[in-house]
């Protein structure tokens, strides 16, 4: 039986993270909104027993997940992307919805006043909270996620034990969607993290990612996703 994935059709955004999990994996999985334009993925934020409040969510069978973060929790130790212990997967739940959080931040440094709005209604407020987001923010995350590696009992190739996780991977997609849309800040933040820039790269090479990421299904990051590049946005 197939995963069904529900994401837009047109952006990595959210649906990237477990897209990334899927393919790393070498699940079995369809992305059912490119295929019906998000027909499908409507009826069943409606309909389904355990309804999603937003997209991204996955499907098996009769069962619904919904929330990155959950999604990926249900999802890595049928993938093998999860550790075995109880308290090592709560540690790496942990992590993930912390780059949940810097994903969040990203966001709202180009929608800051009004998620409704267009990006030119609210560029002076954009440009402030862009200001901070770039010089404080992007530093304090991914110094702790430093931080996390080198701290690693296993060592610093992986964020948990010594195997691949959901979490490596989703840190990948955070730095490669940051530096997209903030790429000289971003630049100068990765010069003093070289275990994340290590992880990243490792990613990058897993022969599912890299078959994946050289093929059409790997939408490029445009103005209509989570990373936006607006030049006048990296200082």
């Amino acid at each position: 039986m197939a995963y069904e994935l529900y994401y837009w059709p047109t952006i990595q955004g959210r649906g990237e993270f477990v897209r990334l999990a899927l393919e790393a994996a070498g699940a079995d999985y369809v992305d059912v909104s490119r295929q019906d334009n998000g027909k499908a993925m409507m009826t069943l934020m409606e309909t389904a027993a355990t309804p999603s409040f937003a997209p991204p969510f996955l499907r098996l069978g009769d069962r619904t997940v919904g929330q990155v973060a959950a999604i990926l929790a249900w999802l890595g130790p049928q993938l093998g992307l999860s550790p075995n212990g109880d308290s090592d997967r709560a540690w790496l739940n942990q992590i993930q919805l912390t780059l949940a959080d810097l994903v969040a931040e990203a966001h709202d440094t180009h929608h800051p006043v009004d998620l409704m709005a267009y990006y030119d209604d609210q560029k002076s407020e954009a440009a402030r909270r862009s200001k901070v987001f770039r010089e404080q923010r992007i530093g304090k995350f991914l110094r702790w996620t430093e931080q996390v590696l080198i701290a690693n009992p296993s060592g610093p190739d992986w964020l948990v034990g010594h195997h691949l996780t959901y979490a490596d991977l989703s840190l990948f997609q955070v730095v490669e969607g940051l530096r997209y849309a903030f790429p000289k800040a971003t630049e100068a933040v990765l010069r003093t993290t070289p275990h994340i820039v290590a992880v990243s790269d490792r990613v990058a090479a897993l022969p599912g990612v890299s078959t994946y990421l050289k093929s059409d299904r790997r939408i490029p990051f445009n103005e209509n996703g989570i990373f936006r590049r607006y030049p006048e946005l990296d200082g």
